[in-house]
């Protein structure tokens, strides 16, 4: 049935299926995980990275980008799909402040990249963009309260206190409902997130990126050290949990 529907995007299956779109999901799916977790007074988000080549600037790969100094995104997907659409959001976000003097809310930039990647579900001559995001930041230019939003190929968006994407999202997902705990300070939200990114990198932290948003200020990277000391510390304790379990039933 499939194989009859899935070529143009503008014809729906009679089972109320778009290929084209549940397609682009897939793509998605098979892209390197996202996580973002707000907390009490921060957003942290945290992705797995591909490895590179030797030879390369590992500087020119990162999945965690500015829109503005109030609003950050990560992406699960495709790359090039994903420039696209952050250059459209930086050019919304500095118009909107020069139009308005204001900077934009973490919802008005959800809800426009959601209507983008919505308009390419519906017109012929084009395909939907390959990939979902998560939009973090602080309304009232940074002072106001966190904000996570989720977009998706469909151009569907929606506020989450905790979410991933991508390859193994949906074991992360529950992960981080059993975990999540509301009002997490700073620490806490670094810490779920990096459990939650161990849960499915086995590699360590050496294939991961984390950034924390604080009201007021721009989007902070974990250096290289920190997140090896951090993991370190998160791996020590499963070891002794997973000791301590095996004592306890011998």
């Amino acid at each position: 049935m499939a194989s009859s529907y899935d070529r143009a995007l503008t014809t729906f299956s009679p089972d109320g299926h778009l290929f084209q779109v549940e397609y682009a999901m897939e793509a998605v799916r098979k892209g390197t995980l996202a996580i973002g977790v707000r907390g009490a007074n921060c957003l942290v988000v945290g992705v797995e990275k591909k490895s590179t080549a030797k030879l390369q600037d590992p500087r020119t790969v990162q999945k965690i980008v500015k829109l503005d100094e109030h609003v950050s995104l990560a992406y699960a997907g495709l790359t090039a799909d994903a420039r696209v659409l952050i250059d459209r959001a930086r050019i919304e976000c500095q118009s909107h402040r020069l139009t308005v003097e204001d900077g934009v809310t973490v919802e008005y930039i959800a809800r426009y990249l959601a209507g983008i990647q919505q308009k390419y579900t519906q017109s012929g001559g084009v395909r939907p963009f390959g990939i979902s995001t998560l939009i973090v930041g602080f309304d009232n230019d940074g002072q106001g309260a966190p904000r996570l939003y989720q977009t998706d190929p469909s151009g569907t968006f929606s506020q989450w206190k905790a979410t991933a994407i991508g390859k193994n999202s949906k074991t992360v997902q529950e992960f981080l409902e059993k975990n999540y705990e509301a009002d997490m300070s700073v620490e806490q939200s670094v810490n779920l997130t990096l459990r939650a990114l161990l849960e499915v990198i086995e590699s360590g932290s050496k294939n991961m990126e984390v950034a924390v948003m604080h009201p007021g200020r721009t989007l902070e990277r974990l250096n290289d050290e920190d997140l090896e000391a951090l993991s370190k510390v998160i791996e020590d304790a499963k070891e002794k949990e997973k000791n301590k379990k095996n004592k306890g039933e011998a």
